[in-house]
């Protein structure tokens, strides 16, 4: 369930009350399940899976990407897999611990663990979602936004992209008021 810390220490965890604190910045939080598959659900409590798995674990889910092709002309996808066993993790992760926008929407399918969203809001408050297994969340294009990994430092997620060269960071001069990575 994901849960929303607003700068004042407010938690929200009701989804519709999410909804409507992130409603200024067009954000789509919806709930995705990875079903009943048995191997799927063997090969998600892996820590690290080789290409072929990988693949595997997006042929199980592409139904989701086949909608999003047809609605939202999403071109390609890719399973990013983080853990802490992978080298130099915390360089990997440093790019995008920065306040940043991208010119294409940031989507992303958290299918295991769990990870931090931050964002500025309009009037330049910023708050922080938490997003958990079986949650999909789509980031505007230029929203204002930063990721990071919780405690846990591990999450799978299926990334859905319309172009690749859209998705590179472009840093804000903008600071991080609040909620600084703990991972």
């Amino acid at each position: 369930m994901a849960i929303l810390r607003l700068e004042n220490g407010t938690e929200y965890q009701n989804i519709a009350d999410i909804t409507r604190e992130l409603a200024s910045l067009n954000i789509q939080l919806n709930y995705w399940t990875v079903g009943e598959n048995s191997e799927l659900k063997r090969l998600l409590a892996q820590d690290s899976l080789n290409e072929d798995e990988k693949e595997q674990v997006l042929q199980a889910l592409d139904g989701y990407f086949e909608e999003l092709q047809q609605t939202a002309g999403y071109q390609s996808r890719d399973l990013v897999v983080l853990h802490p066993g992978i080298p130099n993790l915390d360089d990997s992760m440093a790019k995008f611990a920065s306040i940043h926008t991208h010119a294409d929407d940031e989507v992303r399918y958290i299918i295991d663990g769990e990870a931090v969203f931050g964002f500025v809001r309009p009037d330049g408050s910023q708050v922080e979602l938490t997003v958990q297994p079986e949650e999909y969340i789509n980031v505007p294009a230029r929203t204002e936004h930063w990721f990071y990994l919780t405690p846990k430092r591990r999450v799978k997620a299926v990334r859905y992209f319309i172009s690749t060269e859209g998705w590179v960071p472009e840093y804000t001069a903008r600071a991080i008021r609040i909620f600084q990575a703990t991972a």
